[in-house]
């Protein structure tokens, strides 16, 4: 895989995620969707969670964009104005396709502290208006390889020879990396994608350069290139994601859960929602049993 990479990609530009609260009590550290990071095409949002009973995000609206819930320790119940109701585990993804419209609430499903990560995935405006659907993937079927001291597991894309089955209509690579020490990595990455890592823990040298070791919790903005390359020289384990995807180059009007491509559709998705038309009909009568 090396052999083919012309051009590492550098990291041009990082910073720590510091807690902040969300939702109803509970904490994340947010890289994307932060000032310093606004909007990185297609990519909206993205927390680190960690929630405690009886914290976490009650009923609450999207439109116009994806959501991918990957669990890292405990448990989340969500359910929707649908009738979609399931517990994602540690290790469990869920890959949730808003489109023109759902109401659902996220809530802790058991004892203890519940961590994941959750990113919003824009979508093009020929799909902003599709109906909703999900994909989820359980952890012993999400396809993991482990080689020369590394070990993926492969949510989304394609990475040591083997390919994740989630259909991304944005085009999308989204790996869960974990290198041992003295480990290196060299994975492809489309040069027409943007791409991230965010640190889960541990600490590694990332890009040609390998200047300085970055630590847990520092999203890492990758520039132009057709791969990347890590390193971990410490005596820990290194884990991150690798995050990649095809940029849209459309116009972005955000309002909160909602993310559609000018104001006047943004004006009209509010209408929408306080009638419960155009996808949020369901809305009028329902609340969700996980949260009272």
């Amino acid at each position: 895989m090396s052999a083919t990479m012309s051009l590492p990609r550098q990291v041009v530009k990082k910073f720590l995620a510091k807690p902040q609260y969300e939702g109803e009590g509970a904490v994340v550290r947010r890289t994307i969707g932060r000032p310093e990071l606004k909007y990185f095409d297609p990519f909206l949002l993205l927390d680190e969670f960690s929630i405690s009973a009886p914290a976490g995000f009650p009923d609450h609206p999207h439109r116009g964009f994806e959501t991918v819930t990957y669990m890292l320790e405990g448990a989340v119940t969500h359910e929707d104005f649908q009738g979609h109701k399931g517990t994602i585990h540690e290790g469990d993804m869920q890959w949730m396709t808003a489109g023109k419209g759902i109401v659902h609430s996220e809530m802790p499903a058991a004892q203890g502290t519940q961590k994941g990560l959750q990113l919003w995935l824009n979508l093009s405006s020929k799909h902003k208006m599709m109906e909703p659907r999900y994909q989820e993937l359980q952890s012993k079927d999400i396809a993991e390889v482990a080689r020369d001291g590394v070990k993926v597991r492969v949510i989304a894309g394609e990475a040591l020879g083997t390919q994740s089955p989630i259909y991304t209509r944005t085009p999308t690579m989204y790996l869960d990396f974990t290198l041992n020490p003295g480990a290196n990595l060299q994975q492809l990455i489309p040069s027409t994608w943007n791409s991230f890592v965010y640190i889960i823990e541990g600490e590694g040298h990332f890009g040609s350069t390998m200047s300085s070791s970055i630590t847990a919790h520092h999203v890492l903005v990758l520039g132009p290139g057709d791969g990347v390359e890590v390193l971990n020289n410490s005596s820990e384990l290194l884990r991150f994601i690798l995050v990649g995807g095809e940029p849209l180059g459309e116009p972005v009007v955000q309002l909160g859960p909602f993310v559609m491509n000018t104001q006047e559709e943004i004006n009209m998705t509010l209408e929408d929602y306080r009638n419960c038309t155009n996808g949020f009909e369901k809305a009028k009568h329902w609340q969700s049993q996980i949260h009272d």
